[in-house]
């Protein structure tokens, strides 16, 4: 199964949920189901052969981002973070994250996430992170997303990553509307996309077949462009939690040739993320 990743391959999305003694939860969020610790990811990570690793900071913890930086700090050479902070976070707080690890800034645009930081407001951070080269990566709901957020935010002066191939539903269709939104604003060159998720756009469940498509559709026309990401521990999931093995399984099929899968797995996150020489 993994003997078909390149090296050193990349899980660009993923996250890390207490141990609440020592990062309690967020009073505002939902709690998760169970507690997922650096631990359990750092264990997940390495049996499935992905040596590199991006944790994304989880509505959990809310702007407290404890949790994930000292995730980092356990394997500073190899992972790196994604932050939640307010829009108006002091110039001093970014830099500290930037020192930590962290590498851009995650707005959701979810119903169940509550209401979204205005456009304005985080086109005025992304000035701001710009200096730092981070990017901005978004979550949510495909028509809020795909045709009034990303829009509007290409218009500023970092990258976009649009998560979970924006959320779509599979059952529709390659030839669906939000996939042609999704399609037009991958055209612009500061435009990336996460191609986790299958299992959250899957209306069939595994081996994905309706899924899989899409992504394996980004992968071939914008090869540059793409990250991968299993998504652990899979919070808020509306199906059966899936098997990690699994998704990882599915890459082959996502990127079937070894160029267009090295790009996906190694060179892409390394350029959006910053390991290093090592591509």
């Amino acid at each position: 199964m993994t003997g078909s990743l390149p090296r050193p391959s990349c899980n660009a999305h993923c996250h890390v949920f207490g141990p609440a003694g020592l990062f309690p939860f967020d009073q505002l969020s939902p709690p998760p189901t169970a507690e997922a610790p650096k631990e359990a990811l750092f264990a997940l990570n390495d049996a499935l052969g992905l040596e590199r690793c991006v944790i994304v900071q989880s509505k959990v913890h809310g702007y407290d981002n404890r949790a994930t930086e000292d995730a980092i700090a356990a394997r500073p050479a190899t992972y790196r973070g994604i932050a939640l902070v307010p829009t108006d976070v002091s110039d001093a707080e970014l830099k500290r994250l930037d020192v930590a690890g962290f590498r851009g800034v995650r707005f959701n645009y979810m119903h169940h996430l509550g209401e979204g930081d205005s456009v304005e407001a985080v086109l005025r951070l992304a000035g701001r992170i710009a200096r730092l080269g981070w990017h901005l990566q978004v979550h949510g709901d495909p028509s809020v997303v795909l045709e009034e957020i990303v829009p509007c935010l290409l218009k500023g002066p970092v990258p976009v990553v649009i998560d979970h191939i924006g959320r779509i539903d599979a059952a529709l269709g390659l030839d669906q509307h939000h996939f042609d939104a999704m399609r037009r604003l991958m055209n612009h060159p500061a435009c990336w996309m996460k191609v986790s998720g299958i299992d959250r756009i899957t209306r069939k469940g595994p081996p994905y077949a309706d899924a899989v498509p899409f992504a394996r559709t980004l992968v071939s026309e914008y090869t540059d462009r793409v990250v991968w990401g299993n998504d652990w521990p899979h919070p808020n999931h509306q199906g059966p939690i899936p098997d990690d093995r699994e998704l990882v399984s599915r890459i082959s099929d996502i990127a079937p040739e070894e160029a267009a899968r090295h790009a996906l797995m190694v060179s892409n996150p390394a350029r959006l993320y910053g390991f290093g020489e090592n591509v």
